[in-house]
């Protein structure tokens, strides 16, 4: 072998203090990727072209377009039809996790994997405590599935973008949208698989626990309207499902000043307000079905966000024991709207605005940022108030379809018609504005920047590990050590290096430092340079032994209560999996 130039070696040594560096996370990774490119500019193995080549490569174009086609899809909720068919009637995990494999799957073959389980976790969540099932065995299995997934289809993930943009940069035919599927399919099949039949067994049943606030609000008073000329009104209350709730009951309507018993035989009419006791929970679940609305008007009207609920307990000394909210003036006095009351021992019936309120009564508020600090800073009106949860954005439900088929005409025109894909991604993205499914901030909000610049210095670091020498000095060393064995060691190799690193550095920097390598050897065997770069991709993407291999991983680790050996026992057993199988398949098609 011959002996490494001085250019080799410092980019050897940079990439060693990067790698100490994201492992330390003594920076953004972001920051430390731009150090990186820093580095090499000022030691002269990159020049200025070659470290900013990849800000304008088509893979971090492609990769800001689809996350503003995702947001989209994510703002108008155009996925929520899929509740149907995502969750069986007969609960079992097994039938979960098949049925989730069986459309998540499909799903992050064509969107990056953090929108889609940050849309269905909170889904998995109440279906599975519905049920009385664990989540925890259910959400890594989500994030598994994503990942499997990913690979079915060129923009599945983000790394298998760079591993295209590597290629053309190599001065190479980048992969088509469907170059990856024949080995993508057969290994989110597998995952699927294991994860139904082995893979839920080696996970624990751990119960999230619940804060003494979800406690106390399990038997709370509040109440919705029904929407004139709504799709309830005119149904009985059998009908319009509102008999079994599960953790919230019915108690009665009041109608014009009457109060009527909820039989299930009582027809509903516009402007009822239906008075529920049972789990705060149930208001926001309740509120997304269509025919029924907000009993009282929010503290802003016109805003296009959900303000943030807030948890309050009542002191002895507030001026509001002993009074109703209406004679107080809570809305005015308070800057908050009472959505619900929990009274400890004792079931509250009547009308929200006319019961006395008590100390120690625990209410759920509607109200500004802020309204904890205001309110905790004096302790005279409530012992505490804890937020529940944050300021979140109106869905654009009416805008649904026209994100599905803005969305269905990007895959069509990249998929059949061969339009290029950084084309059809940014035309969608645009139709996403345009349309209104999102608004301009909106779309500058979704573009998630630190992925992006890490992307674009990793396809510079790339450049540095092949115009230094290093990427065939480490390709020359692989072929020396395994051509013995054939080429199929050669390109198990080339994956099992990919899987480990993949578990220690970020996707898209092992996809940076890997396909160099795989080009040389290519190159150097006579074997076919996408084949080993599909490798590249899949090993990349095969993040499964630990959680900060992905980060759909630490997504659903809070909750579902994980540790990290939960994600070993499972994640080991998929490695073996995936390596035998991609093996298996690359012998089959191509060697």
């Amino acid at each position: 072998m011959e002996s490494l130039g001085w250019q080799a070696w410092v980019t050897l040594a940079t990439i060693v203090a990067m790698v100490v560096a994201l492992v330390r996370e003594v920076a953004r990774p972001d920051l430390i990727f731009l150090g990186t490119l820093g580095v090499f500019l000022l030691s002269g193995v990159l020049t200025p072209k070659e470290a900013f080549a990849g800000f304008s490569n088509e893979a971090v174009l492609t990769v800001a377009a689809l996350f503003v086609v995702a947001a989209g899809l994510q703002r108008t909720e155009a996925l929520s039809f899929l509740d149907r068919i995502l969750f069986p009637r007969k609960p079992s995990v097994e039938r979960a996790i098949f049925r989730l494999g069986f459309i998540v799957a499909p799903l992050s073959g064509f969107l990056n994997n953090t929108p889609v389980v940050a849309m269905l976790m909170p889904r998995v969540q109440r279906w599975a405590e519905r049920h009385n099932i664990a989540p925890s065995k259910l959400l890594i299995p989500l994030s598994y599935i994503t990942v499997g997934g990913g690979l079915i289809t060129l923009i599945g993930t983000s790394t298998n973008l760079v591993v295209s943009g590597l290629l053309i940069q190599a001065g190479l035919p980048g992969l088509k949208l469907f170059d990856l599927t024949w080995i993508g399919l057969p290994l989110a099949i597998v995952v699927v698989a294991f994860l139904t039949l082995v893979g839920h067994r080696l996970l624990p049943d751990r119960r999230r626990d619940q804060s003494p606030f979800e406690e106390g609000l399990k038997e709370c008073l509040f109440e919705l309207r029904v929407t004139a000329k709504g799709p309830l009104e005119g149904k009985t209350i059998e009908e319009a499902g509102l008999r079994a709730l599960g953790e919230a009951y019915l108690v009665h309507i009041r109608r014009s000043g009457r109060v009527i018993p909820a039989a299930p035989e009582q027809v509903l009419q516009g402007n009822d307000i239906l008075v529920f006791v049972g789990s705060a929970r149930m208001i926001d679940r309740l509120l997304e079905r269509e025919g029924l609305e907000r009993a009282l008007p929010s503290v802003e009207e016109k805003t296009q966000q959900s303000l943030p609920l807030f948890e309050a307990v009542v002191a002895p000394s507030s001026n509001l024991v002993g009074k109703t909210l209406r004679e107080v003036q809570f809305r005015e006095q308070y800057g908050g709207v009472v959505l619900g009351i929990q009274r400890q021992g004792q079931r509250i019936i009547g009308s929200l605005g006319r019961i006395p309120i008590q100390a120690g009564d625990l209410l759920l508020i509607e109200a500004r940022n802020g309204f904890d600090r205001r309110w905790n800073a004096r302790r005279d009106e409530f012992y505490l108030v804890a937020p529940r949860r944050g300021e979140r954005p109106h869905p654009r439900t009416r805008h649904a379809p026209i994100a599905l088929a803005v969305f269905g005409s990007m895959i069509v025109l990249a998929g059949i018609f061969g339009v290029s894909l950084i084309t059809a991604a940014f035309v969608a993205a645009l139709g996403m504005v345009v349309t209104r499914c999102l608004s301009g901030s909106e779309a500058r909000q979704a573009l998630d920047m630190q992925v992006l610049v890490v992307i674009a210095a990793s396809l510079g670091l790339g450049q540095a590990v092949s115009r230094s020498g290093l990427a065939e000095w480490i390709g020359h060393g692989l072929v020396l050590l395994t051509q013995s064995l054939g080429p199929l060691a050669t390109v198990g190799g080339i994956l099992l290096a990919t899987m480990m690193l993949t578990e220690v550095l970020s996707n898209n920097a092992t996809a940076a430092l890997m396909v160099p390598i795989a080009l040389s050897v290519a190159n150097e065997m006579g074997l076919d340079p996408r084949m080993l770069a599909v490798v590249v991709a899949v090993g990349a993407s095969a993040a499964f032994m630990v959680p900060f291999g992905y980060q759909t991983h630490l997504m659903v680790m809070s909750a579902g209560g994980y540790r990290f050996m939960d994600y070993v026992k499972v994640g080991v057993c998929l490695d073996v999996l995936v390596f035998v199988v991609s093996l298996s398949l690359i012998a089959l098609m191509w060697l």
